[in-house]
C-alpha cells in the first residue's frame, strides 16, 4: 500500500497558492482514478482507492504546512507502511522553474518546512517525493507572502499540466520505481 501526500494549507484562502500545489496534485490524481478525497483521519483529509493497480491512500494533510509531519506520523504508523518504499510526499520547491518537476529518494528538506516537519516526525530524510516547481521568490519579497500568493494565470496553466506530469510520474514511481521516474521526468524540459 502507498500513502500519497500530498502539502498545503487547509480553508479557502490558501486554495491555488503556491505552498498548495501538493494538494493540487493530490486532487488531479484523485479525479484521474476516481477517488474521493472527503474523509477526515489522522489530521489530514483522505481517500483511499487504487493508482496504477496499488492500493493507495491520498491525503491532504490539514494541520497546515509547517506541522505536515504530525498527519504523516499517524498514517504510517496507523497503516504500518515502509516510508522508505510506500510513502510518497509532493511539495511546492521555489528553487525550480515555474511547472518543473523533480523526483527525489530522500534528502534535506532544502528550507522547506512542511518537508522539515516531516522529517522531524520520521526521524529521517529516506522518502520519495515529488517537488513541483512554483519559481524563485522575486527580489525583496518576502517568502511568506510569495508562496502564499497566487500563480498568474499564465503560470496556473503550466502548473495544470505540471500537475498532470506529475500524476504520471507517482504512477511511474509505483509501477517501476522512484529511479525510472527521476530519470523520465527530472530530465524533461517544460513544453511551451
Amino acid at each position: 500500500m502507498y500513502i500519497i501526500v500530498g502539502l498545503g494549507n487547509p480553508k479557502k484562502e490558501y486554495e491555488n497558492t503556491r505552498h498548495n500545489i501538493g494538494f493540487d496534485v493530490i486532487d488531479k490524481l484523485a479525479e484521474q482514478e476516481g477517488i474521493s478525497v472527503l474523509e477526515k483521519k489522522h489530521k489530514a483529509i483522505i481517500g483511499k482507492g487504487y493508482v496504477a493497480g496499488q492500493k493507495c491512500i491520498l491525503a491532504k494533510p490539514q494541520t497546515y504546512m509547517n506541522l505536515s509531519g504530525e498527519s504523516v506520523r499517524e498514517l504510517i504508523d496507523y497503516y504500518k507502511v515502509d516510508e522508505t518504499e510506500e510513502l510518497i510526499v509532493i511539495s511546492d520547491d521555489i528553487s525550480l522553474d515555474v511547472g518543473q518537476l523533480r523526483i527525489r529518494k530522500k534528502g534535506s528538506a532544502g528550507g522547506h518546512n512542511g518537508l522539515k516537519n516531516i522529517i522531524a516526525h520520521l526521524g529521517h530524510d529516506g522518502f520519495m517525493r515529488v517537488k513541483m516547481g512554483v519559481g524563485e521568490k522575486p527580489k525583496g519579497y518576502d517568502l511568506a507572502d510569495y508562496v502564499l500568493g497566487h500563480f498568474s494565470k499564465e503560470e496556473r496553466g503550466v502548473m495544470d499540466k505540471a500537475a498532470e506530469r506529475a500524476t504520471d510520474a507517482i504512477r511511474m514511481m509505483i509501477t517501476e520505481d522512484a529511479d525510472a521516474a527521476m530519470n523520465e521526468y527530472n530530465r524533461k524540459t517544460l513544453e511551451a
